[in-house]
Formats: C-alpha cells, sequence, structure tokens
C-alpha cells in the first residue's frame, strides 16, 4: 500500500511542477506559457484553469503526504531508540603488528618509527 501511494505522490508532485511552470509569470522570471489572445483558452479563462489544477494537485499532494505520514507511524515498531539499552561491545580484538600493545596508547608505546629513526 506504502509503495501504491509513494508513486502516486510522485507523479502528482511531478505534475504540480508542470503546472506551475505553465502559468504566466508575473514578473517575467518563470513560467513558460505566455498569454496569446488567439489561442483556444483566453488569458483569463487559462489562468483560472490551471490556478484551479494547481490547488486540486496541491490539495492531492497534501492528502498524500498525510496519509504516508500515518502509515509509516502505524507500521513503526513503538518506542524509541533511547529507550534500549546498549548493545553490548565485541571483545577487543588483538593488536595489529607494529601498534602499541593493548592497554597502553600510543603516547605510551616504545618509540621505534620512521622519525624517531631519523633523529
Amino acid at each position: 500500500m506504502m509503495t501504491v501511494l509513494l508513486v502516486i505522490h510522485l507523479m502528482v508532485a511531478a505534475a504540480l511542477v508542470g503546472v506551475v511552470l505553465l502559468q504566466k509569470s508575473e514578473g517575467g522570471a518563470l513560467g513558460i506559457g505566455g498569454g496569446n489572445s488567439g489561442s483556444f483558452l483566453s488569458g483569463r479563462g487559462q489562468a483560472n484553469f490551471l490556478t484551479r489544477v494547481t490547488a486540486g494537485l496541491a490539495l492531492a499532494f497534501f492528502i498524500t503526504s498525510l496519509s504516508m505520514t500515518f502509515l509509516s507511524r502505524n507500521s513503526a515498531p513503538k518506542g524509541s531508540v533511547l529507550d534500549t539499552p546498549p548493545a553490548s561491545t565485541a571483545p577487543a580484538e588483538a593488536p595489529a603488528p607494529g601498534s602499541a600493545p593493548a592497554g597502553e596508547t600510543p603516547a605510551d608505546a616504545p618509540k621505534g618509527g620512521i622519525l624517531d629513526k631519523l633523529k
């Protein structure tokens, strides 16, 4: 169910972007569609149609968003990550050759690096 709702949501989002780009821009910035008096729909009729389609797609986007939220909330396990105790850590591994032995920090480790040999 969640997958179907997600696909519908993505199609609505893509259609919403397309319809917004088709609208005539007030400032001449984005809008692809221009107002031509000899077109199928007049400028005013086209603006009303695109406004209503935009409102409908925005409503569909809002509804699908809320639906996905409620579905995921009901299917998620209850509780918090902070409520669970931390997992036990694995025992320490043997030190790699050339590294400090267990219990020693690198500062306490015997010096024998290439920089010490250059001194």
